[in-house]
């Protein structure tokens, strides 16, 4: 339920106002906007059968909300989110770029790749310590080693830094080293993981898991926002379906769905939904244009010789082409890059 105020409405009578709806044992969530200021009501809304919010100062209107995820909804938040990542901004007139190896593997790569992506114009470097790969005999990662090196490349660099978690105990680990925490596909659903991520203050990007709907998708997020972390980004990275020329099938209109149905910034992985370097320019351009916050792109030195994903990584070179050639569609998006 949505209780909408009034245009001007006093602190006095908004303070009235979530005082007795937290009385009768239900959360509120303020959302003051520049037009409208709305209180978002949480929990059995049957305790407040006795209690005539309509007719109480300030009031306006009573919205009901029949979708299952609360806190991520656009009805609780008319306005788009705008989240901070070391200093970066995701959401708003900002087109954020993320890029880096799938793995972190040496120090070498990781501070080649942070130079040459920062040079390109990317603000965030993105490396996986923890890999949940299909085979347990693929490389599996550095874990805390890796985060050191990521680290590292923040330091010389002044780029922010975001790494996958895939258990608890890697979260309480990476929260020491990294400005966003990733949850990758593979773990969308798992709800313990995406509780512990929301006990952090730490941003989170989230993944579309493989065979997610966007209400689902939707709802996991909620599970991050009930536990009082809200700075949230979605990211989709292809869904699996039918289709075998691709390694996942880039759901572009989740983009636009998603600025209808959630406040929160959505970005996109075209290197993991294409898993071919060739498709990854011109997918991430209509991304852009589709109205995407943000993308994140894979790049290694040398993508021949990568631990993982190599075949959609983009050399450095490819890659400072591709921002290049991205300006202009951010500019027709009314973004800036």
């Amino acid at each position: 339920m949505i209780i909408v105020m009034k245009p001007n409405v006093s602190d006095k009578a908004i303070e009235n106002v979530v005082s007795i709806v937290e009385e009768h044992g239900l959360q509120t969530n303020l959302s003051r906007g520049n037009q409208v200021t709305i209180i978002g009501v949480i929990g059995d809304k049957t305790s407040l059968a006795d209690t005539n919010i309509t007719l109480l100062d300030g009031v306006e209107k009573i919205v009901q909300v029949t979708e299952s995820y609360k806190l991520a909804n656009k009805k609780f938040h008319p306005e788009s989110s705008i989240v901070d990542i070391g200093g970066y901004k995701i959401g708003g007139n900002h087109l954020i770029i993320m890029a880096g190896p799938c793995a972190v593997e040496t120090e070498d790569q990781v501070i080649e790749t942070a130079r040459a992506i920062k040079k390109a114009g990317a603000c965030i470097l993105r490396g996986g310590a923890y890999k949940p790969r299909t085979s347990p005999y693929s490389f599996q990662g550095l874990e805390e080693d890796g985060l050191k090196l990521m680290a590292a490349a923040r330091e010389e660099t002044g780029l922010a830094i975001v790494c996958e978690v895939t258990s608890l105990q890697a979260v309480e680990t990476a929260s020491k080293y990294v400005d966003m925490l990733q949850i990758g596909a593979r773990n969308m659903q798992n709800f313990y993981l995406l509780k512990e991520a929301g006990k952090t203050n730490i941003p989170v990007l989230l993944k579309r898991g493989l065979s997610a709907t966007i209400e689902e998708w939707l709802n996991a997020a909620e599970y991050i926002m009930s536990e009082g972390n809200h700075n949230v980004v979605l990211c989709e990275r292809g869904i699996r379906t039918f289709e075998t020329a691709t390694r996942n099938t880039l759901d572009i209109s989740a983009v636009p769905i998603i600025k209808e149905k959630s406040h929160l910034p959505i970005i996109v992985d075209p290197s993991h939904a294409t898993g071919i370097r060739s498709l990854v320019s011109p997918l991430a351009k209509a991304s852009v244009a589709a109205g995407a916050d943000g993308l994140m792109i894979e790049v290694h030195p040398n993508p021949s010789t990568a631990l993982s994903d190599g075949p959609q990584s983009l050399t450095p070179q490819d890659f400072e082409l591709l921002c290049n050639d991205l300006r202009p569609y951010a500019k027709l998006a009314g973004k800036n890059l």
